[in-house]
């Protein structure tokens, strides 16, 4: 990605050739560009952050060749990739690792930071006793709810049934049924705190339970954000600790690294991608995104289903003419 000034000695041969330069002149030119310092074209950007559903995800929920092919480049180019998903770290294994190449995984929608090998950089948790009240304030909710837990094993999901769930969310949770224990009431789970609770259902339904959320005045103790897939009649209410979203946890990514926010590029399409996006230098949303996040003025790619991740990488860092883009 370094790219060097190459243009000096033509010219220097050319202006000797037109008599311009008398032996003794371009002596004193050579020195002085001996004692300049090289100019470095450094990278446009330097961390690439990554949502999976709905973006790095194709309706087939595969990543495609040319975006598994635009990722592996700018990797190889010396762009660092992180992936930035609301799935559980767990949940985001499978999919990250088809990349092939090592990387870290912001995953819960911020609540935890973790390698593919497991190390663990950072974790932001709900606190017990205010996952208690925010249950205590969802009565109307309890069908809807899940608690998730930092754990490998059973409990690491947790809910009371699952009859007012959408088919959706079934097959979600069906898929990880080794890690579910079902506790009535759902508040005896909480023996330790929890990453996040969830809300999930119809978008109707959810909205509700956003009013429900914003009446609870619990708004000084948590984050509240939605996912929500209208192809599918799918919302996802995530209520995390107090300041932890996708967008607080790659600023904290990018200041340890040592990057700043103008050479972080993002690429999300869902309204829990807003707080990432609005941190990144060079944010793009896919273009299955709602109007609603187009509004913002980011630019945007093409959708999942027509290659936009790589689209959207090509553009940054100058491998492709640009088509595609709005």
């Amino acid at each position: 990605m370094q790219q060097y000034s190459t243009r000096l000695e033509p010219a220097m041969k050319t202006a000797g050739a037109l008599g311009v330069l008398g032996p003794t002149s371009c002596q004193r030119r050579c020195r002085a560009f001996d004692d300049a310092k090289i100019l470095v074209v450094k990278p446009p950007i330097r961390l690439l952050a990554i949502d999976i559903d709905g973006t790095l995800l194709n309706p087939e929920f595969q990543i495609s060749l040319a975006d598994m092919a635009a990722l592996r480049r700018a990797q190889a180019e010396g762009v660092e990739v992180v992936v930035v998903t609301g799935r559980r770290h767990t949940f985001a294994l499978p999919i990250v690792q088809q990349l092939g190449f090592d990387l870290w995984v912001i995953s819960s929608n911020g609540a935890v930071t973790r390698s593919l090998a497991g190390e663990t950089f950072h974790r932001d948790l709900l606190p017990a006793g205010t996952c208690r009240r925010l249950c205590d304030n969802m009565q109307e909710f309890r069908g809807n709810t899940v608690l998730t837990f930092d754990t490998e094993a059973q409990g690491a999901i947790v809910l009371e049934h699952m009859n007012e769930l959408n088919g959706s969310i079934q097959r979600w949770l069906e898929k990880n049924l080794q890690y579910i224990a079902f506790v009535i009431p759902i508040e005896n789970s909480l023996t330790s705190d929890p990453v996040q609770a969830m809300f999930c259902g119809p978008i109707p339904r959810m909205q509700q339970a956003l009013a429900s959320l914003a009446a609870s005045g619990l708004d000084r103790d948590i984050t509240v954000l939605r996912t929500e897939y209208p192809v599918r009649d799918l919302s996802i209410v995530d209520v995390l600790n107090h300041g932890c979203s996708k967008g607080h946890a790659l600023a904290r990514w990018a200041k340890y690294r040592g990057i700043p926010r103008e050479q972080v590029m993002a690429i999300g399409d869902n309204y829990n991608d807003i707080e990432m996006l609005a941190f990144a230098g060079v944010p793009f949303i896919m273009g299955n995104a709602s109007e609603e996040l187009r509004r913002n003025g980011w630019a945007v790619t093409l959708s999942n289903d027509q290659n936009g991740v790589a689209a959207a990488i090509e553009q940054v860092l100058g491998t492709g003419a640009g088509a595609g883009f709005w």
